[in-house]
């Protein structure tokens, strides 16, 4: 698994993190590493983008790259085509990766959005790039309401395009989940046909990078280079009882 292109179901659902996570847990294991974000939007010139974000967080021994930037927050292909920018093609974002393969064991590949987010107006997305390279995807997604229906529309398109989905990983696990994201837990390899293969806690992101170096391969399947087992973890938030109902 030289590349690893990592979509998700939306945005804003902690895939930065997941990232990150997923490349501190493989430097962990003995893997070089490198991050490739190819569009960033909603960031100016001279701030941060995610892809700098997960070298704060996974170690300065991760290679960051990133293709295009765009200073509205809004679909790689719309901010491009507002700024005046060029827009990137899936045989650059492949390209690129490929590129970085030849020197690292693992070049993870951050999305923007969710997996069918437009990065050119040919209506080229993510899918598109992972494609050329018989890539796998790893799909991010929330833990709440809604994630079984925007999970299994995102393994579906994956299907219809024959790409393999490595699996699921929650990008922002609650403290205290709810039913919802409890039955959610249970229900969401059924539902998609994906194994879970993590569950990132909320909040991850602002711990000291020290800390979250020494805890991302916990939050993180095997087949990630952690060592976090879903069976232990649904035993750990079981959905729970139906509630009685009052008459009245």
């Amino acid at each position: 698994m030289p590349v690893l292109f990592v979509s998700g179901t939306g945005t804003e659902i902690g895939k930065t993190v997941a990232t990150s996570a997923i490349a501190a847990s493989a430097v962990a294991a003995g893997r070089s590493v490198a991050v490739l974000k190819p569009a960033q939007t909603g960031v100016g010139p001279t701030e941060p983008g995610d892809a700098a974000e997960a070298v704060r967080l996974a170690g300065a021994g991760v290679t960051a790259l990133e293709l295009a930037r765009y200073p509205e927050p809004l679909a790689p292909d719309t901010a491009a085509r507002r700024s005046g920018l060029p827009a990137l093609s899936p045989a650059r974002i492949a390209e690129a990766a490929r590129r970085l393969s030849l020197d690292h064991d693992l070049v993870l590949v951050e999305g923007a959005g969710g997996l069918l987010v437009r990065f050119d107006e040919a209506g080229h997305t993510l899918a598109d790039a992972a494609r050329l390279l018989a890539a796998p995807v790893l799909v991010v997604a929330p833990a709440a309401l809604g994630t079984l229906n925007s999970t299994t529309l995102t393994a579906e398109a994956l299907r219809a395009r024959r790409l393999e989905a490595l699996g699921v990983v929650i990008g922002s696990w609650p403290a205290a989940p709810d039913l919802a994201c409890r039955c959610n837990l249970a229900d969401l390899p059924g539902a998609s046909g994906l194994p879970l293969l993590g569950a990132v806690p909320a909040g991850s992101g602002a711990l000291e990078p020290s800390a979250f170096r020494a805890s991302a391969p916990t939050w993180l399947a095997p087949a990630l280079h952690g060592t976090w087992a879903p069976e232990a973890f649904l035993a750990a938030w079981p959905p729970g009882r139906p509630e009685r109902v009052r008459a009245g």
